[in-house]
């Protein structure tokens, strides 16, 4: 295995205090950081393995947890895009004020509620956020943010998840960045199985492809 760093940290915004986990490969130009709208963002096994296969190609990963696990039981918070924004910006922050030589390009990788909050945000940092992708996401609530967004943006969603992937496809219309929908077939909303290694690969090509990440994969 390539040496890697990795530290469990906290990020304060407003009045609370956001666990988060950092991993960096040694080769990492690139750090993808998660916005899922979960308190259990760092032990989510989907989100593990996820991050797993991006560190392996040589990409970074910052796993938040947007929300604390009383949050979450109110489902409401799972909901609250502006929430859910605000502290995705400010994890966004704590990266971009370390980063003193612009080293890391920053991507989003992006679930459920949580694709509004990366797509609002990014559309608040056009400088900043090199790439996105959102699967099974709900664009929808950030219908606002769409026309702005700059960041070329990825959608993947399974053709089981008809709600979800209409919702994909009008929100796709609204986009004038780089854009893509990716429809997994035989998918769910949760990628089960052998699918959810499916939507790894494209998530990771995707952003391999716009933010110049050469592959690296350790073994």
């Amino acid at each position: 295995m390539l040496h890697e760093y990795k530290q469990d940290i906290v990020i304060p915004c407003g009045g609370r205090k956001l666990a988060c986990e950092l991993t960096l490969p040694a080769s990492a130009t690139a750090i993808i950081i998660f916005s899922q709208a979960d308190g259990v963002s760092r032990n989510s096994p989907r989100s593990r393995m996820m991050a797993g296969y991006l560190q392996q190609h040589g990409f970074g990963t910052l796993l938040p947890d947007l929300l604390s696990p009383e949050e979450e039981l109110s489902s409401g918070n799972q909901y609250d895009v502006e929430l859910l924004s605000r502290r995705l910006a400010a994890v966004t922050q704590w990266v971009i004020d370390r980063d003193l030589f612009d080293h890391y390009r920053l991507g989003y990788y992006a679930t459920s509620t949580g694709a509004a909050a990366a797509l609002r945000t990014a559309a608040m940092l056009p400088e900043k956020i090199g790439a996105i992708v959102c699967r099974g996401g709900r664009p929808d609530l950030a219908k606002a943010a769409l026309a702005r967004m700059e960041a070329p943006t990825l959608f993947i969603v399974g053709d089981l998840d008809r709600y979800v992937l209409q919702l994909n496809r009008e929100a796709l219309d609204e986009l004038s960045c780089s854009k893509q929908l990716e429809v997994v077939m035989g998918a769910t909303h949760l990628f089960e199985g052998d699918k959810l290694n499916e939507m790894a690969a494209s998530a990771t090509a995707w952003f391999e492809r716009h933010l110049h990440v050469s592959k690296v994969v350790s073994h």
